[in-house]
Protein backbone atom coordinates (compact mmCIF):
# COMPACT_ATOMS: atom_id res chain seq x y z
CA UNK A 1 0.00 0.00 0.00
CA UNK A 2 2.38 2.33 1.09
CA UNK A 3 4.30 1.70 -2.19
CA UNK A 4 1.37 2.42 -3.90
CA UNK A 5 0.60 5.94 -2.99
CA UNK A 6 4.50 6.49 -2.76
CA UNK A 7 4.23 5.32 -6.60
CA UNK A 8 1.24 7.85 -7.23
CA UNK A 9 2.88 10.75 -5.34
CA UNK A 10 5.82 10.39 -8.31
CA UNK A 11 3.65 10.89 -11.21
CA UNK A 12 1.70 13.46 -9.65
CA UNK A 13 5.42 15.13 -9.15
CA UNK A 14 6.42 14.24 -12.42
CA UNK A 15 3.51 15.44 -14.11
CA UNK A 16 4.08 18.91 -12.65
CA UNK A 17 7.46 18.65 -13.48
CA UNK A 18 6.67 18.37 -17.21
CA UNK A 19 4.08 20.84 -16.84
CA UNK A 20 6.14 23.59 -16.15
CA UNK A 21 8.76 22.67 -17.76
CA UNK A 22 7.30 21.70 -21.00
CA UNK A 23 7.73 25.53 -22.34
CA UNK A 24 10.48 25.97 -24.75
CA UNK A 25 12.13 29.04 -25.59
CA UNK A 26 13.44 30.06 -29.14
CA UNK A 27 14.59 32.95 -31.51
CA UNK A 28 16.66 34.95 -33.51
CA UNK A 29 17.26 37.99 -34.92
CA UNK A 30 16.74 38.83 -38.35
CA UNK A 31 17.99 36.70 -40.93
CA UNK A 32 21.02 36.10 -38.84
CA UNK A 33 22.98 39.69 -39.47
CA UNK A 34 22.49 42.54 -39.02
CA UNK A 35 24.28 45.96 -40.53
CA UNK A 36 26.81 48.14 -39.18
CA UNK A 37 24.59 51.32 -38.09
CA UNK A 38 21.38 49.74 -38.57
CA UNK A 39 18.75 47.96 -37.02
CA UNK A 40 17.51 44.06 -37.88
CA UNK A 41 13.84 42.55 -35.94
CA UNK A 42 14.81 39.98 -32.85
CA UNK A 43 12.05 37.71 -32.69
CA UNK A 44 11.89 35.09 -29.48
CA UNK A 45 9.73 32.40 -29.68
CA UNK A 46 7.61 30.71 -26.61
CA UNK A 47 5.74 27.31 -27.10
CA UNK A 48 3.75 26.77 -24.60
CA UNK A 49 2.66 22.66 -24.90
CA UNK A 50 -1.39 21.73 -25.61
CA UNK A 51 -3.44 21.18 -22.42
CA UNK A 52 -1.16 24.92 -20.65
CA UNK A 53 -1.33 28.08 -20.74
CA UNK A 54 0.44 30.86 -19.68
CA UNK A 55 -1.08 34.85 -18.19
CA UNK A 56 -0.47 37.19 -21.05
CA UNK A 57 1.73 40.23 -20.30
CA UNK A 58 -1.77 41.86 -19.31
CA UNK A 59 -3.88 38.95 -17.78
CA UNK A 60 -6.56 41.43 -16.54
CA UNK A 61 -6.28 40.19 -13.05
CA UNK A 62 -4.47 41.22 -9.96
CA UNK A 63 -3.61 37.66 -9.02
CA UNK A 64 -2.10 36.49 -12.42
CA UNK A 65 1.54 36.89 -12.79
CA UNK A 66 2.52 38.21 -16.30
CA UNK A 67 4.44 36.77 -19.11
CA UNK A 68 7.45 39.70 -19.20
CA UNK A 69 10.48 39.54 -22.05
CA UNK A 70 13.74 41.13 -21.20
CA UNK A 71 16.63 41.53 -23.54
CA UNK A 72 20.03 42.82 -23.08
CA UNK A 73 23.10 43.11 -25.30
CA UNK A 74 26.08 44.89 -24.74
CA UNK A 75 27.20 47.81 -27.12
CA UNK A 76 23.82 47.60 -28.58
CA UNK A 77 20.58 49.59 -28.17
CA UNK A 78 17.32 47.18 -27.57
CA UNK A 79 13.78 48.90 -28.65
CA UNK A 80 10.65 48.00 -26.65
CA UNK A 81 9.46 44.69 -26.59
CA UNK A 82 6.72 43.88 -28.37
CA UNK A 83 3.60 41.57 -26.85
CA UNK A 84 0.58 40.09 -28.59
CA UNK A 85 -2.82 40.42 -27.50
CA UNK A 86 -3.97 36.95 -25.54
CA UNK A 87 -6.83 35.73 -25.47
CA UNK A 88 -9.55 36.32 -22.78
CA UNK A 89 -10.46 33.12 -21.31
CA UNK A 90 -12.48 32.12 -17.87
CA UNK A 91 -11.07 29.23 -15.94
CA UNK A 92 -12.58 27.54 -12.49
CA UNK A 93 -9.86 28.82 -10.62
CA UNK A 94 -10.72 32.69 -11.32
CA UNK A 95 -14.71 34.14 -11.21
CA UNK A 96 -12.66 36.39 -13.50
CA UNK A 97 -11.63 36.09 -17.36
CA UNK A 98 -7.83 35.91 -17.57
CA UNK A 99 -6.07 36.90 -20.56
CA UNK A 100 -3.67 34.60 -21.75
CA UNK A 101 -1.20 33.07 -24.62
CA UNK A 102 -1.32 29.62 -25.45
CA UNK A 103 0.43 27.71 -28.71
CA UNK A 104 2.96 29.35 -30.11
CA UNK A 105 3.84 33.08 -29.06
CA UNK A 106 5.98 35.33 -30.92
CA UNK A 107 7.58 38.43 -28.95
CA UNK A 108 9.54 40.85 -31.11
CA UNK A 109 11.95 44.01 -30.64
CA UNK A 110 14.47 45.48 -32.68
CA UNK A 111 18.32 45.24 -32.10
CA UNK A 112 19.99 48.74 -33.22
CA UNK A 113 24.21 48.29 -34.02
CA UNK A 114 25.61 51.67 -33.80
CA UNK A 115 27.83 52.44 -36.34
CA UNK A 116 31.29 52.31 -34.28
CA UNK A 117 30.52 49.13 -33.46
CA UNK A 118 33.65 46.98 -33.13
CA UNK A 119 32.70 42.95 -32.65
CA UNK A 120 32.01 40.97 -35.68
CA UNK A 121 28.88 39.44 -34.21
CA UNK A 122 26.08 40.25 -31.78
CA UNK A 123 24.97 38.83 -28.78
CA UNK A 124 21.52 39.56 -27.22
CA UNK A 125 20.02 37.39 -23.95
CA UNK A 126 16.72 37.47 -23.28
CA UNK A 127 14.76 36.57 -20.03
CA UNK A 128 11.16 35.05 -20.54
CA UNK A 129 9.34 34.81 -16.96
CA UNK A 130 5.59 33.15 -16.80
CA UNK A 131 3.06 31.28 -15.24
CA UNK A 132 2.40 28.36 -16.26
CA UNK A 133 -1.61 26.78 -15.77
CA UNK A 134 -3.80 24.73 -16.57
CA UNK A 135 -7.38 24.86 -16.85
CA UNK A 136 -7.56 23.79 -12.89
CA UNK A 137 -4.38 25.12 -11.37
CA UNK A 138 -1.53 27.57 -11.36
CA UNK A 139 2.23 26.57 -11.10
CA UNK A 140 4.62 28.76 -9.44
CA UNK A 141 6.38 31.33 -11.91
CA UNK A 142 9.78 30.42 -13.88
CA UNK A 143 11.91 32.39 -16.47
CA UNK A 144 13.99 30.66 -19.33
CA UNK A 145 16.51 32.24 -20.71
CA UNK A 146 18.01 31.93 -24.96
CA UNK A 147 21.03 33.83 -26.23
CA UNK A 148 20.18 35.09 -29.88
CA UNK A 149 23.24 36.41 -31.80
CA UNK A 150 23.79 37.85 -35.42
CA UNK A 151 26.73 38.49 -37.68
CA UNK A 152 27.64 42.15 -37.47
CA UNK A 153 28.18 42.91 -41.77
Amino acid sequence: MMRLMFAAALVAALGAFAAISGQTVSGSIANGSVARGGSARATVILAIPGGLHVNSNRPASEYAIPTTVRATGRGVRIGRVNYPSGKNKRFSFSEDRINVYDGRVRFTFDVNVPANYRGRTVSVNVVVRYQACTDEVCYPPTSKNVTLTAQVR
